[in-house]
């Protein structure tokens, strides 16, 4: 991996991001201000599935309001971290965290989209019921457990550019 990521940062797209100093300032911004995006929609949605927030309105519509929101927060940070990851491959591909935040986004977009189309239903068959009470404690306990996922997400973003002095000897750096 690491060969491959040296000659990806020697192409002439790579070296473009690399010479224009405040290209990948820009776009970490931008990566930033989409993670705060995403994740407060998904806080939005789960907190509703909880019970906790929104009580007054429907699943379906505290959906509808906040997954727009998630969807296009996360294809732009998909494009932002692609330019990203062209940008500086060595630094991304030798990092532990680049690698599980990686495995992590799988898992976290994997089980939003499934809750989006498995609530919904079990929503609209539960109108009546009081809000908060729709769910079972195992859908809970699965939307809590994406909450956390999402927030490792956060923290390994933020690790990668500190991967030796957090993951040590477990670092690919070392």
């Amino acid at each position: 991996m690491h060969e491959f990521a040296q000659w990806l940062q020697a192409t002439a797209v790579s070296v473009g991001i690399q010479s224009v100093e405040w290209i990948i300032p820009l776009l970490q911004s931008i990566h930033i201000v989409m993670i705060g995006v995403v994740f407060i929609s998904i806080l939005m949605i789960s907190l509703r599935v909880l019970g906790k927030t929104r009580s007054d309105e429907t699943f379906e519509q505290v959906w509808n309001r906040f997954a727009p929101w998630m969807w296009s927060g996360l294809v732009v940070m998909a494009g932002t971290g692609l330019t990203l990851i062209v940008g500086e491959p060595v630094r991304e591909f030798t990092a532990l965290s680049f690698w599980l935040k990686m495995g992590l986004i799988v898992v976290a977009v994997t089980s939003t989209f499934a809750f989006g189309r498995t609530l919904r239903p079990l929503a609209r068959a539960a109108v009546g019921r009081a809000p908060g009470t729709e769910f079972s404690a195992a859908t809970k306990l699965a939307v809590a457990g994406t909450l956390v996922v999402w927030l490792a997400i956060i923290f390994l973003g933020r690790a990668i550019a500190y991967d030796v002095e957090v993951w040590g000897k477990l670092s690919l750096h070392s």
